[in-house]
């Protein structure tokens, strides 16, 4: 494979500026990308990053090799919200004794994990790399692989935190360079700072690594005393474990940017002495519904669970593929409006798409497509691209542009979609029994059939156009193999 096929440029928020991708070792990509804290089940704002980084996993596989990206996305499953959510929902079995805190916590976690991977599944996304859990890297591992006490310890023995009133806090003050990927000078946030500032911490914005535990917290023995990590030291713990302590890219929303992103460089830079913690780092923008904010306030907070399985934005369901169309008709940097007419366009365009596309088994690399992708993945001008092969099919007559149109929409997470399938979907969307639709349809396409055998042309074509009415499009075809008439259909609403 030529360099020239491999082009990706990415914009790295670290210099503000968009810049030629080159791996730091081709033969293992690696990229992290911030996972949900499973306290609850994921919003619709969730799914962007999941959705705009799995593009990018999709593309980097086709560039460089399936066996040669990795990509790790964490669950944070030790989190107050979630202590808090076990206690709300457990309390009464809690105080009963019938469960203990921890198990409990593990209930909401396997509760709301699971249905995370069912609700990305449902969006097409391929599951990462590596997955790890948080809880799963606090203490010493048996594989040797970095956990979160060992480098709060190497911190400690650096100079770059210390021990106050029970917690072991990063000071920001030992970074000359705290601040980089934010562009917050510390000397500015000191002389500004409105907050009060605790009076075991050194300066306001010193962090906190390790907290105690009281006996009904989970916690964990340390040198400390028995407590819990901070939030920003277990995805430095996780990316090391997995990626190195210098890796390619990280990945994960605007919002994250400060303070997550840039204490995780802090503490991974100062851990291992390292210049840098990732070399690219990307952040997709903000997310509206109908032009509001998301607030549970307004009444306009959604689950991806919901919008998939209930009619409550719109009046209907609607399917993974059409959310996941919505979300990347707009460029991952740019904020995005969530409305029923988005969904409304996108599933125009997915309905052509993957009906037509799904005419093509097999996909044929289409290097102009993988071009305007890697363009700092735009999905947008991708999107419109993939329109255009579709208007070209007409007149193709060997089939080479919807082999093209086939690879372009696997890349863009619609793979190996059937028109059976997707016409589910669609139907079960709308609210339909799927299967007494299709017992219905068949029946009305095998009496159309007969008529067609008796050459009763226009009682076949007043089935064919009642469907129609009902939004049911029928299209006849041959059987390759027998030379048969067949008869397909699709849900055109």
């Amino acid at each position: 494979m030529s360099d020239a096929s491999k082009s990706l440029r990415l914009y790295n928020t670290l210099t503000r500026s968009k810049e030629d991708f080159f791996p730091i070792d081709p033969r293992n990509v690696r990229m992290y990308v911030c996972g949900p804290t499973v306290y609850d089940f994921a919003h619709i704002g969730n799914a962007r990053p999941v959705i705009v980084f799995d593009v990018l996993f999709r593309l980097l596989r086709h560039l460089y090799g399936q066996a040669q990206v990795t990509y790790v996305r964490n669950i944070t499953d030790v989190d107050d919200k979630i202590n808090a959510r076990a206690l709300r929902d457990f309390g009464d079995e809690i105080a009963s004794g019938k469960l203990s805190l921890n198990e409990a916590i593990r209930r909401v976690t396997e509760k709301t994990a699971g249905q995370f991977h069912k609700d990305v599944a449902a969006l097409g996304c391929l599951e990462p790399t590596v997955e790890p859990r948080a809880t799963e890297f606090v203490e010493p591992r048996p594989d040797g692989k970095v956990d979160m006490i060992f480098l709060i310890q190497r911190l400690i023995e650096r100079g770059h935190a210390y021990v106050a009133a029970g917690e072991v806090l990063f000071d920001t003050a030992s970074m000359p360079d705290y601040g980089q990927l934010s562009k917050r000078n510390l000397d500015e946030q000191q002389a500004g700072a409105r907050v009060a500032v605790d009076a075991h911490k050194k300066n306001p914005q010193d962090f906190v690594l390790w907290k105690l535990s009281s006996p009904e917290e989970p916690g964990w023995d340390s040198p400390w005393g028995r407590g819990r990590p901070g939030w920003h030291i277990e995805c430095s713990a996780m990316s090391a474990a997995y990626l190195g302590e210098v890796f390619d890219i990280h990945g994960g929303g605007l919002d994250l940017i400060f303070p997550h992103h840039e204490n995780e460089i802090a503490q991974s830079r100062c851990a291992h002495g390292t210049e840098t913690m990732a070399k690219v780092w990307m952040h997709n923008g903000f997310l509206q519904v109908e032009g509001q904010k998301m607030s549970k306030s307004l009444g306009n907070f959604y689950s991806i669970t919901e919008l998939l399985e209930t009619e409550t934005f719109g009046g209907r369901k609607w399917p993974g593929e059409v959310l996941r169309l919505a979300m990347l008709m707009t460029h991952y940097r740019e904020p995005i409006d969530f409305s029923v007419r988005k969904l409304e366009e996108a599933l125009k365009i997915a309905n052509d798409l993957i009906t037509l596309g799904s005419q093509y088994p097999n996909g044929v690399r289409d290097t102009e497509f993988l071009r305007v992708l890697g363009d700092d993945l735009n999905t947008t001008e991708a999107i419109k691209y993939v329109q255009t092969l579709r208007n070209k099919i007409v007149h193709d007559v060997e089939g080479a542009f919807g082999s093209r149109l086939r690879f372009c929409l696997d890349v863009l997470g619609f793979e190996h979609q059937s028109i059976q399938s997707w016409t589910s979907k669609r139907a079960a969307s709308a609210g339909v029994d799927i299967e007494q639709l299709r017992e219905t349809i068949n029946n009305r396409i095998a009496k159309r059939l007969a008529l067609i055998a008796a050459k009763n042309w226009a009682d076949a074509d007043r089935i064919r156009d009642e469907l129609l009415a009902q939004g049911i499009q029928l299209k006849d075809g041959k059987d390759p193999v027998t030379g048969e008439r067949i008869t397909t259909w699709e849900v055109k609403r």
